[in-house]
C-alpha cells in the first residue's frame, strides 16, 4: 500500500491534468488509504467576528425568472444649444454636482445682442407712434382704423422684442435640473449651433431599472408583480420600490417594457450600469449555499463539509440557479443540516499543511 501511495503522488505531480483535478486526487488517495482533504478545523469564527462556517438549510425562496436590464435616471436632461455662436466659457464637467439655474456654459451671442437692440428700438418707435396716433384720434384728426393699425404695430414690436430678448438669454446655458453632470459634449472654443448637445445631466436621487419582459410572462405578473435587482459584478441585491409595466408590446421582439423603481439615494448605482431583474412568480423550499463557501476548479465545484468534530472533507456539489439574496441552489452533494466552511481557500491551505510530510 505504501508503494501505491508514492506512485499516485508521483503521477499527480508529473501530470498537470491530474494536478488540476483535485477531486480525482482525493479519490485516488482515498483508495490508497490516505485522507489529505481531512483535518480538524474550528467551526465557530475567525478573528474579527466573521463566521468561518455555516449550516446549510432548506428554506423558502422566491421562484421566478431573470431578465437582463439597464439602470437609468428617472430625471435626465441633455441640454442643447439654442443659439449659434462660439463657446466662450465652460463651467461644468463630468461628475460635478450642479443646482437648477446654475450657469454651465457661455456662448458668444453678439448677433443675438444686435437683434435684441434693433427689436428694442423698433418697440420704442412703435410705442411713440401709437401715442401720437392716440392723441390725434382724440382730436378727431385720424380715423379709428389708423389708431387700430398703430396699436397692432406696437403689439408686433413687443413680440419681436420679447423673442430677441429670449434669443439673447440663450447665450447663457443654465442647468434645467439639479443633479450630476453625466457627460460634456462640447469644449470651449467649439462652435455651437441650435440643437447641438452640450451637457447631459441626471438626478441621482431617482433611479430605475429598465427590463424587457417576454410576452408569455405578462399574465403571471399582472396581479401582484414583485422583483429584486441583482448587480452581478458586485453580488449586490436591491429591493424594488415600485414596478410599472407599460401597456404596449414591441411588435418585433414581442416584449413589454418594465420600469423598476429603486429607493432614493442608492449608493454605488449609476445610470447605464448593467443589472439583472429577478421577477417573482411563486415560492418553493430549496437547499441553498452561500457563494463564499464554493471552491471552483475549472468545471468542478466543491465545498468543505465539517463534521461534529470539526474535521473538514472536500466534497463535490452540483449547483442549480441563483436565488434571491445571492445564494445558490444545491442540487446534489450535501444535505440539509450539514456545516460547510465559508473560507474554502484557507481551508484548502490548512488541509495541505495537515498532510504528513511522508505522504507528500
Amino acid at each position: 500500500m505504501r508503494i501505491y501511495k508514492h506512485i499516485l503522488i508521483f503521477m499527480v505531480n508529473r501530470n498537470p491534468l491530474l494536478r488540476k483535478g483535485s477531486f480525482l486526487l482525493s479519490a485516488l488517495v482515498s483508495l490508497a488509504g490516505l485522507a489529505p482533504a481531512s483535518f480538524s478545523l474550528a467551526a465557530d469564527a475567525v478573528p474579527g467576528g466573521t463566521p468561518s462556517s455555516v449550516v446549510v438549510q432548506a428554506r423558502e425562496v422566491d421562484l421566478g425568472f431573470p431578465v437582463e436590464a439597464i439602470v437609468e435616471a428617472v430625471r435626465q436632461a441633455t441640454v442643447a444649444a439654442q443659439v449659434a455662436g462660439r463657446i466662450l466659457e465652460v463651467r461644468a464637467d463630468a461628475g460635478q454636482r450642479v443646482k437648477q439655474g446654475e450657469l454651465l456654459m457661455r456662448i458668444d451671442a453678439r448677433e443675438a445682442a444686435g437683434s435684441d437692440a434693433a427689436a428694442k428700438a423698433t418697440l420704442a418707435q412703435a410705442r411713440a407712434a401709437y401715442e401720437r396716433t392716440k392723441n390725434l384720434h382724440a382730436q378727431k384728426f385720424v380715423s379709428q382704423a389708423a389708431l387700430d393699425q398703430a396699436a397692432a404695430a406696437w403689439k408686433a414690436a413687443e413680440g419681436s422684442a420679447a423673442s430677441a430678448g429670449a434669443g439673447l438669454s440663450h447665450g447663457n446655458v443654465l442647468a434645467p435640473i439639479s443633479g450630476v453632470v453625466a457627460q460634456r459634449h462640447a469644449e470651449a472654443g467649439e462652435m455651437a449651433t441650435p440643437g447641438k448637445p452640450l451637457i447631459t445631466l441626471f438626478d441621482p436621487k431617482g433611479l430605475r431599472v429598465i427590463a424587457s419582459l417576454p410576452q408569455y410572462r405578462l399574465a403571471e405578473l399582472k396581479k401582484s408583480p414583485r422583483a429584486r435587482i441583482e448587480f452581478p459584478e458586485s453580488g449586490r441585491w436591491i429591493d424594488v420600490q415600485r414596478i410599472e409595466i407599460l401597456p404596449t408590446v414591441d411588435a418585433r421582439s414581442h416584449t413589454a417594457t418594465a420600469r423598476l423603481y429603486l429607493a432614493e439615494n442608492v449608493e454605488g448605482v449609476v445610470p447605464g450600469a448593467y443589472a439583472r431583474a429577478h421577477f417573482t412568480v411563486g415560492q418553493a423550499k430549496k437547499l441553498t449555499v452561500p457563494p463564499a463557501a464554493l471552491l471552483r476548479r475549472g468545471e468542478v465545484t466543491a465545498v468543505y463539509v465539517l463534521d461534529d468534530k470539526g474535521v473538514a472533507r472536500l466534497r463535490q456539489v452540483r449547483l442549480g440557479e441563483a436565488v434571491a439574496g445571492g445564494e445558490l441552489e444545491v442540487l446534489a452533494g450535501i444535505n440539509s443540516g450539514e456545516r460547510v466552511s465559508l473560507t474554502p481557500q484557507k481551508t484548502g491551505i490548512e488541509a495541505k499543511a495537515a498532510v504528513p510530510a511522508a505522504a507528500r
